[in-house]
């Protein structure tokens, strides 16, 4: 038993994994303010906050805006039946955004992310608790968007190394 964790803990730190750890945002970009965020906002402050970094309500004290220009959820059918009724639908969750520093410089040009899961509902089984699942389904999609976001954001703010 200790040998194999032993050989699982080498093989794991032999290639290359890491824990995720804290989102870390140079620190010359603190404090942050999310613009315009809606649920993904609120999700991209948790996330920030919950990594200890400072968070501003105010704009002009910032030193990193992150605008949230849109959000946009959809569904389409991806699977019917003999009969023609849906059995399974894809959900798409959509953010557009951009990142501009304390002067208003862009840090990140506007660009989009999206999230897409299947949800499958078989319209013969009982629907109660269709809409909640689906509904859990898109609250997913907006914290996996919303830390994409913020992994892109980062990526962009980070010094490139020569």
């Amino acid at each position: 038993m200790t040998l194999s964790l032993i050989i699982t803990l080498l093989l794991i730190s032999g290639c290359g994994f890491q824990l995720r750890g804290a989102l870390d945002i140079p620190s010359e970009y603190s404090p942050v303010f999310i613009q315009s965020g809606g649920p993904v906002g609120t999700a991209m402050e948790e996330r920030l906050q919950g990594g200890g970094l400072s968070m501003t309500q105010v704009a002009a004290q910032a030193g990193l805006i992150v605008r949230v220009l849109g959000q946009q959820r959809s569904s389409r059918v991806v699977a019917v039946d003999s009969s023609g009724k849906a059995l399974a639908y894809e959900q798409v969750y959509t953010v557009t955004f951009d990142a501009l520093g304390a002067q208003g410089q862009v840090l990140l040009p506007p660009q989009s992310m999206s999230a897409a899961r299947t949800f499958d509902d078989n319209p013969d089984v009982a629907v109660l608790g269709k809409q909640l699942e689906s509904e859990i389904i898109y609250q997913d999609l907006v914290s996996d968007v919303a830390e994409r976001v913020l992994l892109r954001v980062r990526a962009a703010l980070t010094p490139k190394a020569p």
